[in-house]
């Protein structure tokens, strides 16, 4: 696969968004990201230009990343940047136990476009299913949004197989597509793949978005059992967990190596690729940003995504 003739498009006639976008779920989250404290909102600007100049047009964002935060910022970094009418932005309903009603959904995303200062949505996604409301109700919800002319496509977040077949169903009956399901996935999470999800939207249609491509950075070769992450992530990624995700990192810098000097992070993204999903790594600063566009420039041969596949495999539980 030649990647850098890879367009996704969110389901089968939404708007082209490219070969990879940017997840904005640090900008303004302090208690997982350390936002404030390791970088700033001139450093996520920048990330934001040099993502915008090197050819990104989708941005993921979330009422509830930094309590709406994340939202404001790229809006107004989309205003600064006069780019407005390039860029596909998606945003998510927070299903909150109180928000029973279709209703909802739609006032929600009302909320999201003010924030972000736009009109539409190219995508509104649900965050995550809710045993308090039927799936069906929030399509109903998602279904009503697309026909106020309040988002282009609409999409779901961590939904199971199961689930995403309801979801696909329930939309269908109203005649509007389910373009696309955002869930985590990275060579440390292969649960799309296992369960039968990213076949299943591959037969659909439906795009599948892999939010932390990188495994919350695990995959960018930064952290050590000896230099574990800081804040909530220490949590998530044990020292055991890491020193077993060592020779996967490794082989990943071998692999860079063998293309002029890729990193670990390219490498991950590249992996998510050639499967079919359209990642979105985060970009807090120009470092990032820069490296998460390279990813795209270059392709893994099939015995090399075999070998991560095999070495992945190798890998425990968490």
């Amino acid at each position: 696969m030649d990647l850098r003739r890879v367009t996704f498009r969110l389901g089968q006639s939404g708007p082209e968004v490219g070969q990879l976008g940017i997840g904005t779920w640090a900008w303004g989250d302090r208690v997982l990201w350390g936002y404030g404290s390791g970088y700033t909102d001139s450093d996520l600007r920048t990330a934001f230009e040099i993502s915008v100049n090197r050819g990104v047009r989708f941005f993921d964002t979330a009422e509830v990343y930094g309590l709406g935060r994340s939202e404001r910022l790229l809006g107004d970094f989309l205003r600064r940047s006069g780019v407005e009418s390039e860029i596909v932005v998606g945003t998510k309903f927070f299903p909150f136990p109180w928000r029973t009603q279709p209703g909802a959904v739609v006032r929600a995303l009302r909320g999201s476009l003010r924030r972000l200062g736009m009109e539409r949505a190219g995508l509104y996604q649900i965050h995550s299913p809710t045993p308090v409301v039927s799936i069906e109700t929030l399509m109903h919800g998602l279904a009503d949004a697309v026909e106020a002319g309040l988002t282009e496509t609409v999409g779901v977040s961590n939904f199971d197989l199961e689930k995403t077949r309801r979801a696909y169903d329930a939309l269908a009956e109203r005649g509007i597509p389910l373009a696309s399901n955002q869930v985590a996935y990275s060579l440390i999470d292969r649960r799309p793949e296992q369960s039968g999800l990213l076949q299943f939207c591959h037969e659909r249609n439906i795009t599948l978005i892999a939010y932390s491509p990188l495994g919350m950075g695990m995959l960018t070769g930064k952290y050590t059992p000896e230099n574990p992450p800081p804040g909530g992530r220490r949590r998530i990624y044990s020292r055991l967990f890491l020193a077993a995700l060592a020779p996967l990192v490794k082989l990943m810098r071998e692999i860079g190596e063998a293309h002029g000097g890729r990193s670990p992070s390219q490498v991950a993204l590249n992996w998510v690729i050639a499967k079919g999903a359209l990642p979105i790594p985060g970009a807090k600063n120009a470092r990032q940003a820069d490296d998460n566009v390279a990813a795209t420039q270059w392709a893994l041969t099939e015995e090399e995504i075999a070998a991560l596949d095999a070495a992945a495999d190798r890998l425990p539980n968490r």
